[in-house]
């Protein structure tokens, strides 16, 4: 079903004149803010995320999936864990992962520090056990001294696990020319992008992509207007989505909508990495979710809306240079 949302414009009387903002209450994305956290702990699991005593072999720390240079993920289809063992999803961004209501692409834990005990001990990734990680952080001469300023009862799983989270809190990429649009700047993006967020409200994409991250606080059907999966056979067990998690059948390739913030950054897309570029992403998405055909016009104004959404990280923007149109046709999205 067609689902519009109309933005309405107000005129915010200040003492220098009027100043052009958009309604926020009338509209389905929210702007950005920080999340406050201790920096000691922040700082903390900064280090650790970069930590490849975390696995069995010390090679493999968080970052080695989730690159911040590389918009928080690792660009492949699926990712690689310790001895080159292939995992059976595509790493979801860790950018703005704080923001989501629920962790992994089936949605099986709600915060970020019960996520961490997955990528830690899954043979796949980092396969190694909570004991023999203390074991090793307890021999550096870092380590020790480091969780004692922090944590009265030093190095422990949960104490781990909660610094680990408290940087992830840190990763949230405000300043988005979209947000300073919606905060009140006519001029943060132009006609074309304006034309692409119109489209995107219109078409409905704005049923499962809203709220601050743009996507990841709802399930969703992948093939909700159409069986997706008689087309794109399943590959492993992981496409049945949320089914592996409560077993119902109404939730047999249901998953965590993704966010859209970072979507410029992160190919490839969908839980299996399938589809390289946006420009098919789109026509996918409106062949299988809206029941639509969204011409190459389209499409390419929605892609330079979304190009308006990624914010800076440490005081430096992630939006990559814009593709030409031509390269929107063919080309990974990348920077």
């Amino acid at each position: 079903m067609r689902l519009i949302l109309h933005a309405f414009i107000v005129l915010m009387l200040y003492p220098n004149g009027y100043v052009w903002a958009l309604d926020l209450s009338q509209e389905p994305i929210q702007p950005l803010y920080p999340i406050q956290v201790n920096p000691q702990k922040a700082a903390l699991g900064k280090t650790l995320f970069f930590e490849t005593k975390l696995s069995q072999d010390n090679t493999i720390s968080c970052a080695h999936c989730h690159d911040l240079t590389k918009g928080g993920i690792d660009g492949l289809k699926h990712s690689f864990g310790v001895s080159g063992r292939e995992g059976l999803v595509n790493a979801p961004t860790v950018f703005n992962a704080a923001l989501n209501f629920a962790q992994f692409w089936d949605g099986r834990v709600d915060t970020l520090e019960a996520q961490i005990d997955s990528p830690i001990t899954k043979h796949s990734e980092m396969a190694e056990n909570w004991p023999d990680i203390i074991t090793k952080l307890n021999a550096d001469p870092y380590y020790p001294k480091a969780f004692k300023s922090v944590y009265p009862d030093g190095i422990t799983a949960h104490n781990i696990k909660d610094a680990i989270a408290e940087f992830e809190r840190t990763l949230i990429t405000t300043n988005s020319r979209f947000d300073r649009y919606l905060q009140g700047d006519e001029h943060a993006i132009n006609a074309e992008e304006k034309h692409g967020y119109a489209l995107f409200k219109d078409y409905g994409c704005v049923a499962c992509h809203q709220g601050r991250n743009v996507g990841g606080n709802v399930f969703q059907v992948l093939g909700v207007m159409k069986d997706y999966f008689k087309d794109h056979p399943e590959e492993n067990q992981a496409a049945k989505g949320r089914f592996n998690i409560t077993g119902k059948p109404d939730d047999l390739h249901r998953f965590k909508v993704p966010s859209l913030r970072l979507v410029v950054l992160t190919a490839p897309y969908f839980h299996n990495g399938s589809e390289q570029s946006l420009h098919e992403t789109i026509h996918t998405m409106g062949e299988y979710q809206l029941g639509k055909h969204i011409p190459d016009s389209d499409v390419h104004a929605i892609i330079a809306f979304l190009y308006t959404l990624p914010g800076e990280y440490q005081g430096q923007t992630l939006e990559p240079k814009k593709p030409k149109p031509r390269q929107q046709l063919d080309a990974k999205v990348n920077p």
